[in-house]
C-alpha cells in the first residue's frame, strides 16, 4: 500500500506531495479510512526524563509542523510524536522551492525556514487530539526577531506550550533561521538555558506539573562545540538533548541532484554525521542526561547504531518518507 502511495507522491514536487499527505491524515485521521494506515501500538516501554515512552521510536519534528494530524501518526505505531517547529507568530517560511529530494541517496533537503502557523494554531490542534501518548513540542524563534531578543520568542512558546506538552523541545539548530545556530556556543547559550530553567521552574509550580526541557542540536560541531554544549546543558540541569538536527555538509552528496541547494541534509546522508556527535556527546554527558538520536535512521541497524552510540530513543524522519510505516513496526518490535 504504501509503496503505491509513495510512487504517486514521488512523482509530485516535494513539498505538494507533503502538502496532499497531511490534508489527507488531516480528513482521515478520526474515520474508518484510518484503517489503511493504521498498524498495532508496540509495547516496548521506555522510562526516561520522568515519561513512560510506549516504544522508543518518534516522529522527528518537522513533518507535522501544526500540529495537523497528531492522531494520525498515532494510528501508525509511534511510541512518541514531536510536532512543531513552532513560532510565536505564524510565518510563510523561506521562498519556493525549498524542499528537494536526493532519491539517489535516500536524502532530503530543504530550507523550509520554520513555516508554520503559529504556537496558538498549534494548541488547538493539540487540544483536539485524542493522542493518549508523550507529545514533544518543538519550540522556535521568528524569523523577524532579532537574535538578541531570541529567547523571549521561546519564552513565548514555552509558556504556552507547557501545559499541553509531554515535553519541550527547544530548536537551536535548524540552518534554515538567520544566525540561529549561534544560539548554541557560549554565553548566548548559557543566557538562554538560564532564561528557560528559570521559567520552567516556574511554570511547574503554577501548573502542578514538570514538563521535561530538552535542546535540539546540529551534527555540524567540533569536538570542543561538542563539550561545551554538553557542560552547558549538565549546569543548567537541563532533561535531555536530541541530536542531531539536518547538517550543511555536502561531501556524501556532491555529485548528485540538487546536492548544492541550500539549506539542510536530512536522511541516509547524515546518518554517519549523526551517529559521531551521539558517541561524542555521550562521552562528555557520561550518562548525566539522555539523548534522543535522529539522522538518517532507515534500518534497524541504523537504529541500533544510535544506540550503540548513546541514544536511549530516536527519532525518524526522512527514512519514514523512503520507507513507510512498516519502518515504524519494525524499529518499535526489535530495538
Amino acid at each position: 500500500m504504501y509503496s503505491l502511495a509513495k510512487s504517486l507522491l514521488f512523482q509530485c514536487d516535494p513539498e505538494h506531495a507533503h502538502e496532499l499527505t497531511i490534508k489527507g491524515l488531516a480528513k482521515t485521521q478520526h474515520s474508518p479510512l484510518a484503517a489503511l494506515y493504521r498498524r498495532p501500538l508496540i509495547q516496548n516501554p521506555v522510562q526516561l526524563m520522568g515519561l513512560t515512552f510506549t516504544n522508543p521510536v518518534g516522529l522527528a519534528a518537522g513533518l507535522d509542523k501544526n500540529g495537523d494530524c497528531i492522531d494520525a501518526f498515532a494510528a501508525m505505531g509511534f511510541g512518541f510524536i514531536e510536532v512543531g517547529t513552532v513560532t510565536p507568530r505564524p510565518q510563510e517560511g523561506n521562498e519556493k522551492p525549498r524542499l528537494f529530494r536526493v532519491k539517489p541517496a535516500e536524502g532530503i533537503i530543504n530550507r523550509m525556514g520554520f513555516n508554520n502557523q503559529g504556537i496558538d494554531y498549534l494548541i488547538e490542534n493539540v487540544k483536539r487530539s485524542r493522542y493518549q501518548g508523550v507529545l514533544g513540542i518543538n519550540i522556535g524563534k521568528n524569523k523577524d526577531t532579532p537574535i538578541e531578543h531570541g529567547k523571549d520568542d521561546y519564552l513565548i512558546c514555552m509558556e504556552k506550550s507547557y501545559p499541553h506538552a509531554g515535553y519541550i523541545t527547544v530548536n537551536i539548530s535548524s540552518p534554515n533561521t538567520p544566525d540561529l545556530r549561534s544560539l548554541q556556543y557560549g554565553e548566548v547559550l548559557d543566557d538562554l538555558l538560564s532564561s528557560l530553567k528559570q521559567k520552567q521552574k516556574e511554570l511547574a509550580e503554577r501548573h502542578g506539573k514538570y514538563v521535561p526541557l530538552v535542546v535540539k542540536i546540529a551534527p555540524d560541531l567540533t569536538s570542543e562545540e561538542i563539550e561545551q554544549i554538553a557542560d552547558s546543558l549538565v549546569r543548567f540541569e537541563i532533561d535531555g538533548v536530541i541530536a542531531t538536527n539536518t547538517t550543511l555538509d555536502r561531501s556524501l552528496i556532491f555529485d548528485l541532484p540538487h546536492a548544492y541547494e541550500a539549506g539542510g541534509l536530512s536522511g541516509r546522508p547524515v546518518q554517519g554525521k549523526s551517529t559521531e556527535v551521539i558517541a561524542e556527546l555521550a562521552r562528555r554527558l557520561d550518562g548525566r542526561l539522555p539523548i534522543i538520536g535522529v539522522g538518517g535512521i532507515d534500518s534497524l541497524t541504523a537504529a541500533r547504531e544510535k544506540m550503540a552510540a548513546g541514544a536511549s530513543l530516536v527519532q525518524i524522519y526522512s527514512g519514514f518518507i523512503y520507507h513507510g510505516p512498516g519502518l515504524i513496526q519494525t524499529l518499535a518490535r526489535h530495538l
